[in-house]
């Protein structure tokens, strides 16, 4: 999988070749291909994934993997957290944002979101295909609309505030008709809104902003 270069990463975040931060995590790492341009600014490098040749691949780099119900869990937060296509294959969206929000380094911390636009999600169960549990309201057809209502609808009716938005080709894996497919990604930098962060820090059960 290829998403973006180590330039292309520095250029999304604003940050100098030098910059260093504490800890990374890359949600649903695979191959840990992706992981690597990012890891070389952290000293920390955190990972998950599902399947298990990925996981041992991603523990031969020295990244230190978490269970899928583990990583908000952990007593620290995290600098940068990466969710690179994989919110359009998770059951539970909400949840999966709603967890990074608290994990997050309060102020500065950032989410690298990257999905794959159209948006059409579904999850794997069993060997088939099937609608995700919840449900992501997506208006307009277009690339660019869809963009636009992750912007100023979706991410900020759940307590985000985009940075960055860029468009990037994402290079995937194929199948038995083709070596591999090019699909458009938006990679967007999104931090937790100044309103959330402060009920964040307030209390432990809170719902998603207006």
């Amino acid at each position: 999988m290829f998403v973006f270069s180590s330039e292309q990463f520095q250029r999304l975040l604003q940050i100098h070749p030098e910059w260093r931060a504490d800890r990374l995590l890359d949600l649903g790492a695979g191959d840990g291909g992706v992981t690597k341009v990012m890891a070389a600014h952290f000293s920390e490098v955190y990972v998950t994934e599902v399947s298990l040749p990925m996981k041992w691949n991603l523990q031969r780099r020295n990244y230190k993997v978490l269970g899928i119900d583990e990583w908000h869990q952990t007593g620290f937060k995290y600098d940068v957290i990466s969710c690179l296509n994989l919110l359009d294959r998770c059951d539970n969206p909400l949840l999966l944002l709603r967890n990074i929000q608290w994990s997050l380094v309060p102020d500065t911390g950032r989410l690298i979101l990257a999905v794959v636009l159209p948006f059409q999600p579904y999850v794997e169960v069993g060997g088939k295909w099937q609608r995700p549990k919840e449900h992501l309201r997506m208006k307009g057809k277009l690339w660019e609309d869809q963009v636009t209502e992750l912007s100023t609808e979706v991410f900020w009716r759940l307590g985000f505030e985009v940075e960055a938005v860029t468009r990037l080709p994402y290079l995937c894996e194929g199948d038995m008709y083709k070596d591999y497919y090019v699909l458009d990604d938006a990679v967007f930098v999104l931090k937790v809104r100044g309103k959330v962060m402060n009920l964040l820090n307030e209390t432990s059960d809170i719902n998603y902003c207006e």
